[in-house]
C-alpha cells in the first residue's frame, strides 16, 4: 500500500456538521486520529475534542490544514462556506437588506 494517503471519496461540499464530516472523512480513507494530526500539525487530543463537540469549530486556518490532510478543499466544511460567505456579506450591507426582506 505504499506511504501514499488514501484520498476521500469526493464529494465537493459536505452537508453534515464539522466533527462528523473529520469523522467520515477519516473513516473513508482509513485515517487515525494520530495520523490525521502527525499531518495537519495538531494533537491527536485536540482533533478528538473537536471531533466530538467538545472544542469550538477551529479557526478557518486551522480548517484547511485539516482539510490538506484528508485530501479535500478547505471549502468541503460547512462552516468553512459559511465564514466566507458572512465575511463578504459584511462588506455589502444592502445585500444583507435586500436577502433580509426577501427572507423574512
Amino acid at each position: 500500500m505504499g506511504d501514499e494517503p488514501v484520498m476521500a471519496k469526493r464529494r465537493r461540499y459536505s452537508d453534515e456538521a464539522f466533527g462528523p464530516t473529520i469523522e467520515r472523512l477519516m473513516a473513508e480513507t482509513g485515517t487515525t486520529y494520530r495520523g490525521l494530526a502527525s499531518r495537519a500539525g495538531l494533537s491527536a487530543g485536540y482533533l478528538n475534542h473537536i471531533v466530538h463537540g467538545n472544542r469550538p469549530v477551529p479557526s478557518n486556518d486551522v480548517i484547511a490544514r485539516i482539510a490538506d490532510a484528508l485530501g479535500v478543499e478547505p471549502e468541503h466544511f460547512r462552516e468553512y462556506r459559511i465564514r466566507v460567505i458572512t465575511e463578504k456579506l459584511e462588506q455589502m450591507p444592502e445585500l444583507i437588506d435586500r436577502l433580509f426582506r426577501r427572507l423574512a
